[in-house]
């Protein structure tokens, strides 16, 4: 009877019913979207980021990650990496060794960062070759090495020459190799082209004496969702390992992401606040216009306590019409984004081919958002509701009837 009663209630005032549920409505769209745009976004530079440089999670020595050094590696047998690959939400894994030389020429030298990748692999992840600018890209097997376009400049040499590479090998073996340049790739993030060195993944193990061993394993999960799950269930495979995801890996990428992110919530709080101010006008209006009703009831014998309850359903009953408005409304444009991603033109979408990405802002299609801006809608409602209970608990019967001040 109070859920009839309520709906019915809502409907006396229309326009002001459908114009509170409407800004309710507005509010859930405006959220909705840029916060699925934000995310979308995140989730899209998160993964080319990731797969340019230290993947999404990777297994690495539980030392290696604060000495970069040589002499803490991982097995790279199919043995070690097969419990990790056969997981499900497993896309891909990637060996990769890095270390540090001299690379010298004949006019001069510069210390380097050596990265011996499975070419095959590599391109597939990372998109390799389509960064190379000179030359070709790398064959497996063979004494061949890609560098950077500053780095080349800087030693003076050009596709065909020879680099010679000098270090400290696995238990402190020495490192030393020539390797014949047969490509120049290039990065628009700085320090890449100035000390980068890629060899084949069997050539720099030959280069660092490291046998079957790898510096880490990249782990790719089939979609970003599933990482915190995954790294969970990567750790427990490798208690001896360290298991780090992209947030320990790429710990500025993710300072920043979390500040962007907290800059758009607060904007987003700021509209609900305003939408908040509205529904407690409208609540209050429905108290205040309907004091002479109140008590009418009241003395027809319904308790203060169902009348308080009465008001209460009627404000979930109009949150929960804005909360479908605003549903209705959004999800088919969050649906066709997510698969029709705004693209960019101009200088920023410039800027993101350079870097090698797709220029377009995809939307996250997620529950969790859609429950994140529900709550805080619900929120509103308990944040606004407590004054006009109060004024239905303090309303007086004779002066509420008369049309007067309802104070006792």
């Amino acid at each position: 009877m109070l859920l009839t009663l309520a709906w019915r209630n809502l409907w006396r005032q229309k326009r002001r019913t459908l114009l509170t549920a409407a800004a309710l409505a507005l509010a859930m769209l405006l959220s909705l979207l840029t916060r699925s745009l934000q995310e979308g976004t995140y989730d899209s530079n998160i993964d080319n980021a990731a797969r340019l440089s230290t993947g999404l999670l990777q297994i690495q020595h539980p030392e290696f990650h604060d000495s970069q050094s040589i002499d803490h590696l991982v097995p790279a047998t199919q043995a070690f990496i097969t419990p990790a690959q056969s997981l499900a939400e497993v896309s891909l894994v990637l060996p990769r060794l890095a270390s540090f030389a001299l690379a010298a020429s004949e006019q001069t030298s510069k210390g380097v960062r050596v990265l011996g990748v499975p070419p095959a692999q590599e391109d597939d992840y990372s998109g390799l070759a389509q960064k190379v600018v000179s030359g070709h890209y790398l064959q497996p097997g063979r004494a061949q090495a890609l560098l950077g376009e500053t780095l080349a400049r800087h030693l003076g040499l050009a596709i065909g020459d020879e680099v010679a590479l000098y270090g400290q090998g696995y238990h402190g073996q020495t490192a030393a190799g020539l390797f014949r340049i047969v490509g120049l790739v290039r990065f628009p993030m700085p320090g890449f082209d100035s000390a980068l060195v890629y060899l084949p993944l069997d050539q720099a193990q030959q280069l660092f004496s490291t046998g079957r061993h790898v510096s880490s394993w990249l782990i790719h999960p089939r979609s970003l969702q599933a990482l915190a799950p995954l790294t969970d269930r990567v750790a427990r495979l490798y208690p001896e390992q360290a298991v780090l995801d992209w947030h320990s890996l790429s710990p500025e990428m993710a300072q920043q992401i979390q500040m962007d992110r907290a800059g758009g919530q607060f904007m987003i709080l700021l509209l609900y606040g305003v939408v908040g101010f509205g529904l407690f006008a409208t609540l209050m209006m429905m108290t205040l216009e309907r004091r002479r009703e109140f008590a009418v009831m009241m003395a027809t014998g319904m308790t203060r306590g169902r009348l308080m309850l009465l008001v209460m359903t009627e404000s979930l009953l109009l949150a929960i019409l804005g909360l479908i408005l605003g549903l209705a409304l959004a999800l088919p444009l969050i649906l066709w984004f997510s698969h029709h991603p705004i693209r960019l033109s101009g200088e920023a979408a410039q800027m993101m081919l350079e870097l090698g990405w797709e220029p377009a802002m995809p939307m996250q299609l997620s529950a969790t958002l859609m429950v994140q801006q529900a709550a805080v809608v619900l929120l509103l409602l308990l944040i606004c509701l407590p004054y006009p209970l109060w004024r239905i608990g303090r309303l007086n019967l004779v002066n509420a009837l008369k049309g007067g001040d309802d104070a006792d």
